[in-house]
């Protein structure tokens, strides 16, 4: 009996991998191949053999998933769970697509009648030109992520408006329930890092990378400081204006459309920098840590909060850079603390945080799932599939230690090197 087209396909793809399928497949004619329980894969048209072939590997397959040509019926958590314990184990060996299996696959293609010229990459795609890490080009980068939609970010966050790490203070790690709202574990790390800075009324904050202005809002409403926060993205600062208004706070919080790289009014009594850091890039990471040296004052603290990769995985990956955070750079916690000492800090707290970020990622993972119909009517059903992937692979990144994320709390000596903090914390 001739193999179906699902067989075919999965022939070469164990070829490939140098193990079984780990999924289940179907095909556009209704043929499957593979497990049929579990995670299915499903190929809705020829195309989504063309993004693959001319795109293979990571790419390749979020192309199809994000244009609708490549779908997973069933938990696409556990799909992602399953490849990426394969992949540990070493099931899936370590072969690549070589010449000859890029002809058999060529050939394949030409036979399911998917053979045409390479599709055009859907248009949530990053483009940027200029010089990498420059003013404007790093501007366009903001831009992409962080100027998509006020309206899609307010229905995914919490009404804090934080687009980072919660601290969920109530979860039971023992049994993996993360206890509490994510509210709570907002408003929890909002006054955290406020507690770390020891903000009190009168105080200057600066927040570098200001975000929808949850850190701002927080630290004037609740600990009476002075606050400046700088954005590069149009839509926050419009966002956080309307803030500033709403809560009465126009005589305490200023915000700018300012690169961090144009900061002149120093100093600031204590500094905040909420998962920026990443967007700043290896070469340019010198020059960040030394303007947050420059606009603190002797004896200031700094919180900086970011997420870190291990050592021989420094980037994002190719989804997250096309599609999500172009031009961003996670390097290993160790090489950032090297970048403070060499500005001149003394580094006095590193918090790791890596476990508060799965049930953080998965709260907004579930609110999009639940209100995936409004999502797609602001940002598009493709914008909608991009979010999706995103936010499940974010998750598992981190369940996994593959990502990890940390607050380090930085103090600038005063010139007889002294930090004049206390030997004893007062946060958890």
């Amino acid at each position: 009996m001739p193999m179906t087209r699902a067989e075919r396909i999965a022939a070469l793809v164990e070829e490939v991998l140098g193990t079984s399928l780990p999924v289940g497949l179907r095909t556009w004619d209704g043929s499957h191949a593979g497990p049929a329980d579990g995670p299915q894969v499903v190929l809705r048209s020829r195309r989504a053999l063309r993004w693959l072939l001319y795109s293979p590997g990571e790419l390749g397959l979020a192309r199809a998933y994000v244009s609708g040509d490549l779908d997973v019926e069933g938990d696409l958590t556990e799909g992602f769970r399953t490849v990426w314990a394969l992949t540990r184990s070493g099931s899936l060996g370590t072969s690549r697509l070589g010449p000859a299996q890029l002809a058999k696959a060529a050939g394949l293609a030409l036979r399911l009648g998917a053979v045409g010229t390479p599709p055009t990459p859907p248009a949530e795609e990053a483009r940027l030109s200029g010089v990498l890490h420059s003013l404007r080009r790093d501007s366009s980068a903001i831009s992409h992520h962080y100027d998509l939609s006020n309206a899609f970010y307010q229905l995914l966050l919490d009404e804090s408006m934080a687009y980072s790490s919660g601290y969920w203070t109530s979860a039971d790690w023992s049994s993996g329930e993360p206890g509490g709202t994510l509210e709570q574990a907002q408003w929890d790390k909002l006054d955290m890092i406020c507690r770390k800075l020891a903000l009190r009324p009168g105080m200057r904050l600066l927040d570098v990378g200001c975000g929808w202005g949850s850190l701002l809002i927080h630290a004037a409403k609740h600990h009476g400081v002075h606050a400046v926060g700088v954005t590069l993205s149009a839509e926050q600062l419009e966002h956080v204006r309307g803030r500033v208004e709403a809560n009465d706070l126009g005589d305490q919080v200023e915000v700018r459309r300012q690169d961090y790289r144009a900061l002149d009014d120093a100093p600031f009594d204590a500094i905040g920098s909420i998962e920026m850091g990443e967007h700043v890039g290896e070469d340019n990471y010198p020059t960040y840590t030394a303007t947050l040296h420059r606009m603190l004052k002797p004896g200031g603290r700094l919180v900086l909060q970011q997420m870190s990769r291990g050592a021989n995985a420094p980037g994002g990956g190719a989804f997250i850079e096309r599609y999500i955070a172009p031009d961003m750079t996670m390097r290993p916690i160790g090489r950032t603390l090297g970048h403070l000492e060499g500005a001149g800090f003394e580094v006095r707290d590193v918090h790791a945080m890596r476990e508060h970020y799965v049930p953080t990622v998965r709260a907004w993972l579930d609110t999009l799932e639940r209100r995936w119909d409004d999502a797609v009517a602001l940002i598009g059903e493709t914008g909608a599939r991009v979010w999706r992937l995103y936010l499940v692979g974010g998750a598992l990144a981190f369940e996994e230690n593959r990502m990890g994320v940390d607050q380090i709390m930085a103090v600038r000596p005063d010139s007889a090197g002294r930090s004049e903090l206390p030997p004893t914390r007062d946060w958890p």
